[in-house]
């Protein structure tokens, strides 16, 4: 004969009280469910854990599956699913693990490098994981764009660019990468180009400019080749004022002195190495090139309330990471980079570069810096500028 049969519920009881050398209890028995009209057999125990009754002998017994084979549940796959979504969690909460290398696209003391050791200081913090600068200037910003676009996509390397990453693609006849090859993380500051001149040109206003360089032989200094300084100034000067004025490049500082000294009679830089030339009365301010008027100097107008409605030629200072980095890691990145731009101390470190904070998500960056390569693309088609 075979064992006889016991109710589940007293063989577990009985199992767990002598495990523990107490033997069996009469209470922990009385505990098992029960339900009216069960027995205490194998049928009623089946009935009361509301699975099928076993059948009566003799009685025809059928098994009826729950689903299709086809619908049945892989759990393999559901627990392989959950371990990679775990593990994707676990790798943004952990990010960063390791210090991260901002990479500079211009020379040490430049309004970019500035920006970009303002953010690493306070990141750091924020992190608790050393952010560091790492300076590479050359080829207008290229040599630092094509390191970083070639670097892994892990988050850890950094790039800090203005608004010439935008620009090159189009200016240069190999820049080494295009506008897609990097990702956009976050916005950091925007600030305007200053059209001024030397206190001994008689000219007051853009008015007065124009009609001085329509009888010829003028000059303007910018801050190089390709740069906004150049492209939206030759956009004024003969698409709209429809004047021919002979460019001079030069680095950005040394624009400004040009003018100062009278070597060059008309300035067009960025705001940051003029403003306090301006103050001083050493240049005189004509205009600037953003759409409202800068905080800077807010009595010098803008171009747009000058007679040319949407005018704007500014210089912005963004982050990029390498394309194919993952996107929960730049999100991070986006969300600690706007938080720490409301820092009071960056926020007054921008304002001494003439840079406005701006915050962006990264969808909004996107379509900014595509938008901003396609009009300073055109520019540069239509006035014939290249460097090879």
């Amino acid at each position: 004969m075979g064992a006889a049969w016991r109710s589940p519920c007293a063989t577990a009881d009985r199992g767990s009280a002598g495990s523990a050398g107490h033997g069996f209890s009469r209470g922990a028995a009385r505990s098992c469910p029960r339900s009216r009209g069960v027995g205490n057999g194998p049928r009623g125990a089946a009935a009361a854990a509301g699975l099928d009754p076993i059948p009566k002998r003799g009685a025809r017994r059928t098994v009826q599956a729950s689903a299709p084979p086809g619908d049945a549940v892989n759990l393999p796959k559901i627990l392989v699913a959950g371990a990679l979504a775990a593990f994707a969690l676990a790798s943004q909460a952990a990010f960063p693990d390791k210090p991260i290398r901002i990479v500079v696209a211009f020379a040490p003391g430049s309004s970019t490098d500035v920006v970009a050791r303002s953010l690493a200081q306070n990141l750091t913090v924020a992190f608790g994981q050393p952010v560091v600068v790492d300076n590479r200037p050359g080829a207008g910003g290229n040599i630092a764009t094509v390191q970083v676009a070639k670097a892994a996509p892990d988050g850890y390397t950094l790039l800090v660019h203005s608004v010439a990453y935008a620009i090159n693609p189009s200016m240069f006849g190999s820049a080494g990468y295009q506008v897609g090859d990097l990702a956009a993380v976050a916005m950091a500051g925007v600030a305007p180009n200053m059209l001024y001149v030397h206190p001994d040109v008689k000219a007051g206003n853009l008015k007065e400019l124009t009609a001085l360089m329509k009888k010829g032989g003028m000059s303007y200094a910018s801050s190089g080749n390709g740069t906004t300084t150049q492209l939206g100034a030759e956009l004024l000067f003969r698409n709209l004022l429809q004047v021919d004025v002979t460019h001079v490049p030069f680095q950005p500082a040394a624009a400004a002195n040009a003018v100062v000294s009278g070597q060059v009679p008309i300035g067009s830089t960025s705001m940051p190495p003029v403003v306090q030339l301006a103050r001083a009365g050493k240049v005189r301010p004509i205009a600037v090139t953003s759409l409202k008027r800068s905080p800077a100097l807010p009595e010098v107008p803008t171009v747009a309330e000058l007679g040319h409605p949407g005018f704007e030629a500014n210089t912005w200072i963004a982050l990029f990471a390498p394309a194919g980095t993952p996107t929960e890691v730049l999100d991070r990145l986006n969300t600690e980079i706007n938080k720490v731009l409301l820092y009071k101390t960056l926020t007054e470190n921008f304002a001494a570069l003439s840079l406005d904070v701006v915050r962006m998500d990264r969808p909004q960056l996107t379509s900014y810096v595509a938008a901003e390569a396609a009009k300073w693309g055109g520019v540069v088609r239509r006035i014939g500028v290249k460097v090879d």
